[in-house]
């Protein structure tokens, strides 16, 4: 009899502790975020560039809505590798999150030999933050002002026209190689480290053209020494939209989707997840922010943390493909 009732009082505290194990995630979820304890977005880019920006200004209506200060830690390097390997370290507690380009999980792994990290393994998905495509820019520098324009200026000129990149196995690169398969064209590839650098060479018409971000494009544009030729996506955007896109122009097949998106450590609480994905819908959908990222090329938006998950696995798969077709090697 004895043993009969040490057996049931080890089965009820049993119980009670896997009761408390149930209610742990969401006593977590509503203690989170603590107070006084800031939450972190790491980004890849230096301080100043379109990426960094929209982190910014999400960071402070997130806080408003959260309660407390959200602050962006510049990690910049290895094309965002670098703060992706940090951001995959982190403690999954939802206090260190990451914005980040789709390159970082959807290209790197298919452009790099060695990338520090999984992009399903080490991360949870959160929300995507804003869609914008690569844009065609070109340097006034060159007589032409279309894409069927360019593609016959570069045959007449083989080996003499340039293109710039962020770097070698980024997005803008593979798109380069892409147009340049395409088309049949005979260009130079020039990497640099990062796109303010390619801009640069490109507004002093030391390249003739490159693959850029719609919001760097703008900026660009504005000098009055580049125009943008095509945009790289199934439909014109609002920013631009007297540019047409590369199928308008009968160059069709350089549309794969370009995101920014909200990412955390592996094994996030499912109720913090779905706490700081509310949040971020609510200030993806303020106009103020929906206005900031619609004047800068992008259309600002979040998604379910499960959306974004299979967003992330599609566009891992479409440029994997593209990679391939291009016949990239790995860098």
């Amino acid at each position: 009899m004895k043993q009969l009732h040490g057996t049931r009082r080890a089965f009820g505290l049993a119980v009670g502790a896997a009761a408390l194990l149930g209610l742990a995630p969401q006593a977590m979820a509503q203690d989170f975020p603590a107070r006084g304890k800031p939450i972190r977005i790491v980004v890849g880019f230096t301080a100043g560039g379109g990426t960094d920006a929209q982190a910014r200004i999400v960071a402070q209506k997130l806080g408003e809505v959260l309660g407390t200060s959200v602050i962006v830690d510049n990690r910049p390097g290895a094309s965002t590798m670098l703060a992706a390997s940090e951001v995959a370290r982190a403690p999954a507690d939802g206090y260190t999150l990451m914005y980040a380009p789709s390159s970082t999980m959807a290209q790197n792994p298919h452009t790099f030999a060695q990338v520090p990290y999984d992009p399903f393994k080490d991360f949870t998905a959160i929300s995507m933050g804003g869609r914008g495509p690569l844009v065609l820019s070109l340097s006034t520098s060159v007589p032409v002002n279309n894409v069927k324009e360019l593609v016959a200026y570069v045959k007449a000129n083989p080996g003499k026209v340039s293109y710039a990149s962020f770097g070698a196995g980024t997005s803008s690169h593979i798109y380069g190689e892409a147009f340049v398969k395409k088309t049949g064209i005979d260009a130079v590839h020039i990497p640099y480290k990062g796109g303010s650098d390619a801009a640069k060479d490109l507004i002093g018409g030391r390249v003739q053209y490159m693959f850029d971000s719609a919001s760097s494009a703008i900026i660009t544009a504005g000098t009055g020494k580049v125009k943008i030729l095509a945009v790289a996506a199934s439909a014109r955007i609002p920013a631009l939209a007297e540019v047409p896109t590369f199928a308008e122009q009968g160059y069709a097949g350089l549309d794969l989707p370009s995101w920014l998106g909200f990412y955390g450590p592996a094994r996030m609480p499912p109720a913090v997840v779905e706490k700081l994905n509310t949040a971020l819908t609510q200030v993806l959908a303020m106009p103020q922010v929906r206005d900031f990222y619609r004047n800068g090329g992008y259309e600002a938006g979040a998604t379910t943390p499960q959306e974004f998950a299979n967003i992330t696995r599609t566009t891992y798969d479409q440029w994997g493909a593209m990679v391939q077709q291009v016949g990239l090697a790995k860098q």
